[in-house]
This record gives structure tokens, C-alpha cells and sequence, in this order.
């Protein structure tokens, strides 16, 4: 079974050598990259499937990186920071960042939630899983989400909240109930993180649609539910 690729972006050399020590150690193939003009190269060239990213960084910050590599890539990225305001927490989820830890941290906690994000490969997933909708295509097989016939680029967090919440339609599941079920552990940060990868997706498959998707039942949580923008005005 090929292992595993994990990018480490740190120009930190203690904390990259020390998470490719624990990675290693998890069966993982790890490369680091040290600023953010050579993370983006190595991105290209490694095809990691996993991207831990640090936020301060030469050349281009880890803001920039994300942003970049969002545009052509569609790999989990772990983003770390000494900053743990909560501000940059939803910046760096909104730039596309699956996960976001604050240093100092735990190898051990990294590695968890490397192994969490990483838990559902595509070959466990049967070949018929793709729903479709007015306007909208969801293939987990492929992780891909088609919008009025566009593939567009979207986070594996992203596919799977859509997923799951498609998957059970017009049923509510709170903030802790979806942190639970998609990043399947527990969840260090906040609920806030459901709300950002929600509006996310609302702006990636509702944007100059004529339907809805996901529907906020306030005071509890979200639903999937498509609805005609001329009958949610009513």
C-alpha cells in the first residue's frame, strides 16, 4: 500500500524536524518545505495529500500559500499559528484550510488530526455515491461538487459537510453533532468552524443560482433542503 504524503511548511527547523519525527513514525512520506515560494513548488512536484502550513513565513506568508494553492489544488491543509485570535482562525478557514491549530501544540494532537482529515480515502468509497439535485452534483467517489455543470474547487471538508448534509435531507444537525460526524474528533476550536465551511459553500454553489441548499434553522443548526429562491422569499 503506498504511504501517505504529508507537506510540512515550518521555517521553524525544530517544529517541521520534530513533525516529520511523529509522522514518520505514523507511516507517512514527509517532505518539508521552508518558506512559501518553495511550499508552492514542492506542492506541484511531492502531490502531498495532506498540507500542514504554517502562517509566518519568508517570501510569501501562509495566507498567500493557501490562497495559491487553492486555486489549483484540492488537498487538506492544517494550518499552524502562534496567533489564536479568533480572526485568524476564520481567515485561514475561509482561505480554504481544513483544520487550524495554535502553537505551541502537541505532536501527538497533530498527528491526530492529520489521521482524522485523512480517515476517508477515496477507495473506501463505493463507485455509485453521487447525489444529484436541481443544478447541483455531489460525487464523493471523485470528491467533487458540480454546480449548473461547472466543477468547482472545493475543500474535501467541504465535499463531506455537503455530503453528509445532503445525504440526510430537511434533517437539522447542530454545530457539535456535524464538528463530531466531519472532522471526527474533538474538536479543540469552536463551532465557528461549521459556520465558515457553511458559508463557504453557500457562497461556491448558491452564488446566481435559483436555488437554495443549505437552510439555517436558527437556534439549532443546519439542513440540506433545496428551495426556490422565489419560494424563500414567500
Amino acid at each position: 500500500m503506498n504511504k501517505k504524503r504529508i507537506l510540512v511548511v515550518d521555517d521553524e527547523e525544530n517544529v517541521s524536524d520534530l513533525l516529520k519525527l511523529y509522522l514518520e513514525a505514523e507511516g507517512f512520506e514527509v517532505q518539508i518545505a521552508e518558506d512559501g515560494l518553495s511550499a508552492l513548488t514542492l506542492a506541484k512536484q511531492f502531490k502531498p495529500d495532506l498540507i500542514i502550513l504554517d502562517i509566518m513565513l519568508p517570501f510569501k506568508d501562509g495566507w498567500q500559500v493557501a490562497k495559491e494553492l487553492r486555486l489549483t489544488m484540492n488537498n487538506p491543509i492544517i494550518m499552524l499559528s502562534a496567533k489564536g485570535e479568533e480572526s485568524d482562525k476564520i481567515l485561514g478557514l475561509n482561505l480554504g484550510g481544513d483544520d487550524y491549530v495554535t502553537k505551541p501544540f502537541s505532536p501527538g494532537e497533530v498527528v491526530a488530526r492529520v489521521n482524522a482529515i485523512l480517515r476517508r480515502s477515496k477507495s473506501e468509497i463505493e463507485d455509485n455515491d453521487k447525489l444529484e439535485f436541481a443544478n447541483l452534483v455531489i460525487d464523493i467517489k471523485k470528491y467533487e461538487i458540480v454546480v449548473d455543470g461547472t466543477k468547482i474547487m472545493s475543500t474535501p471538508k467541504e465535499v463531506e459537510l455537503l455530503w453528509f448534509l445532503a445525504s440526510n435531507p430537511g434533517r437539522v444537525f447542530n454545530r457539535e453533532h456535524l464538528l463530531d460526524k466531519i472532522w471526527g474528533y474533538s474538536y479543540l476550536g469552536d463551532s465557528r468552524t461549521v459556520d465558515t465551511h457553511i458559508k463557504r459553500l453557500r457562497r461556491k454553489i448558491e452564488n446566481g443560482l435559483p436555488y437554495t441548499y443549505l437552510q439555517t434553522v436558527w437556534g439549532v443548526g443546519y439542513k440540506f433542503e433545496v428551495i426556490k429562491y422565489e419560494e424563500k422569499l414567500i
